[in-house]
């Protein structure tokens, strides 16, 4: 996955994990990032080895996060690519979900990157003429880059059913997100990008900015003025 050299000692098989809910490829993955992970907080994205998740390679998929809220697919299994009938390396995560949903999901990237969390997503794809209905789940699992931020994710998506003509696209069921660190508060997730000068509030010591004004508050004399005499 992304030709990231790999040591031997970064092998963890799961194969012989047996999951109790149905869905054996994300229990692999989970499994795998939480002994790479040990007693860290999270692992790093160099080590992942796609031999350790070999029975899961299709459904899984790597993200880096570009923005707030927008998570691009680095790397991204033969399933996912089925789903959308396309090449889905390069596209944000919210590709897969309705309109509806998708401002729901970047919300759900955010509180991952940033918390952080790992976060499980029940889906479902409504049925429609020649596109069966379809279940699907998937797991959000952060990694921290080589420059140490928490910008990475390891993920994988399993849908059940017959997935019909693509692209196929989820509404959002139910999530769970779980802090790492346990928190007594609500998670304060970064503003918007879209948020604007005048309603951003200042930071630190930082002053509200304001307009610049040439004249420094002062006024200025009128351009032209009529001049009366006598003679």
């Amino acid at each position: 996955m992304d030709n990231v050299l790999h040591n031997a000692q970064n092998i963890i098989r799961m194969c012989k994990y047996q999951p109790e809910t149905g869905y054996p490829a994300l229990s692999q993955v989970e499994a795998y990032w939480d002994a790479l992970r040990g007693n860290r907080l999270v692992p790093t994205r160099s080590d992942v080895d796609p031999r350790g998740i070999d029975n899961a390679l299709e459904n899984a998929f790597v993200l880096e996060r570009v923005a707030a809220g927008i998570a691009r697919l680095r790397v991204a299994g033969t399933h996912l690519t089925a789903l959308m009938g396309m090449e889905v390396r390069g596209m944000p995560l919210t590709t897969f979900f309705a309109s509806s949903d998708r401002r729901r999901m970047a919300d759900a990237l955010e509180e991952m990157f940033q918390t952080p969390s790992t976060c499980s997503i029940q889906m479902i794809a409504h049925g429609a003429p020649s596109r069966p209905a379809l279940e699907a789940r998937m797991i959000l699992l952060p990694l921290k880059s080589d420059l140490g931020d928490i910008s990475r994710a390891l993920g994988c998506l399993v849908a059940k059913g017959d997935m019909g003509s693509a692209p196929r696209r989820f509404e959002i069921t139910s999530m769970t997100c779980t802090p790492l660190v346990p928190s007594n508060g609500p998670v304060t997730l970064p503003a918007p990008l879209s948020a604007t000068k005048e309603t951003a509030e200042p930071s630190g010591f930082a002053e509200p900015s304001r307009a610049f004004d040439p004249t420094g508050g002062k006024k200025r004399p009128p351009y032209l003025r009529l001049i009366k005499t006598d003679e």
